[in-house]
């Protein structure tokens, strides 16, 4: 019952934190070709991007964690590895190869500011944010 009540806030956290730096990364792109970008332009498209992508990058980002914890937890009970480090792995792994998978099933990325490695790996990042979360919240026994 504890991974039940841990997946919902871990999936929220990777959310908001993948879609925020994806956010930061497009607006330095923007103030990069000179666009002056104001901090208030960029809490404002955070908060848009929050909202605007609830219908599209909430459902992926849970579907990759629903898939990236479970066998995490086998990896931690099988393979006896650390607990904590596994589902930071696990999250990281989840948020890159939701964008890699988008790219090669679609033939496109799916969000702008996943585009370089740079970004890429800040949603793993955000990733792995998520699988620190899952395993506070789930109780880490090591």
């Amino acid at each position: 019952m504890r991974a039940v009540a841990a997946y919902f806030p871990a999936t929220l956290v990777a959310y908001i934190i993948g879609s925020a730096l994806s956010t930061f990364v497009i607006m330095a792109g923007l103030a990069d070709m000179g666009m002056p970008v104001s901090l208030g332009d960029v809490a404002g498209a955070v908060m848009f991007d929050w909202l605007g992508l609830v219908g599209s990058y909430l459902p992926l980002v849970a579907l990759s964690l629903l898939i990236a914890l479970p066998v995490a937890a086998q990896l931690y009970r099988r393979l006896s590895l650390p607990r904590t480090p596994t589902y930071l792995l696990a999250g990281f792994v989840a948020l890159i190869a939701l964008h890699l998978i988008m790219e090669a099933t679609l033939g496109l990325v799916g969000f702008a500011g996943v585009r370089s490695t740079f970004g890429l790996t800040l949603q793993g990042l955000a990733g792995a944010a998520a699988g620190a979360v899952f395993a506070a919240i789930s109780g880490v026994r090591q």
